[in-house]
């Protein structure tokens, strides 16, 4: 699950990301208003972590640019302004949640999965295709009622092809929900972990297949 950190502080944000990263989130990491305005239109984003105090303005500034898009994450404002004013500023100009620093990482999560949680409610989805099934809200793959455990890129992957399930996805498209900004894959990084995730659900008996498209991509479909 790919997610948008937008924090000025260094060591904050490598703390942050390191911790979301052994949770299973990909993480990007900006540190200024103008490279989040960027950052945030990127496929596959499926939460926001804005800081207020940046650099060159306001965090809530980049609030409208985020509301305009045709699918919307939802944003978590992490700031050291926690008086009821600016809470209620932050949260009128569309932020879905307020989160006062110093904060602890449980909360931070607890906060994070409510969102994400709340923003899935109105349309809520069950991956399928043949015996497979993923829940993506609880990161949750299963064949035929049994646990699938995969590692967080495969999941990545796995999410992906599914909801394009019967479409080719672009190998490009594929390298932007599975790796963050700073961790570039190597060339014949994404072929090795659709190798492997295609081994383990031949071997989970998913009756999916992935197939690559020479020079485009892969597509996933019923066996």
């Amino acid at each position: 699950m790919r997610i948008l950190l937008v924090e000025d502080e260094v060591e904050l944000a490598a703390a942050l990301r390191g911790a979301l990263a052994r949770r299973g989130f990909v993480v990007d990491w900006v540190p200024d208003l103008g490279q989040a305005r960027i950052a945030v239109r990127e496929p596959g984003l499926r939460a926001v972590l804005l800081d207020r105090g940046l650099p060159d303005g306001d965090g809530v500034g980049l609030l409208p640019v985020i509301r305009r898009m045709p699918a919307p994450p939802p944003v978590i404002v992490l700031t050291a302004r926690g008086q009821t004013m600016e809470r209620v500023e932050g949260l009128d100009a569309g932020a879905d949640d307020y989160l006062a620093k110093p904060f602890e990482l449980d909360e931070l999560l607890a906060r994070l999965r409510a969102v994400m949680r709340r923003r899935s409610a109105a349309a809520p989805e069950l991956l399928v295709l043949g015996a497979l099934s993923f829940d993506p809200q609880h990161r949750e793959a299963r064949v035929a009622e049994e646990p699938l455990h995969l590692p967080r890129r495969e999941l990545a992957l796995l999410e992906l092809l599914l909801r394009r399930a019967g479409r080719v996805v672009l190998r490009e498209t594929i390298e932007s929900a599975m790796f963050g900004f700073d961790d570039a894959p190597a060339s014949n990084t994404v072929d090795s972990h659709v190798s492997r995730l295609r081994r383990r659900l031949a071997e989970g008996k998913a009756g999916v297949g992935i197939h690559p498209v020479r020079g485009v991509g892969y597509i996933a479909r019923v066996e």
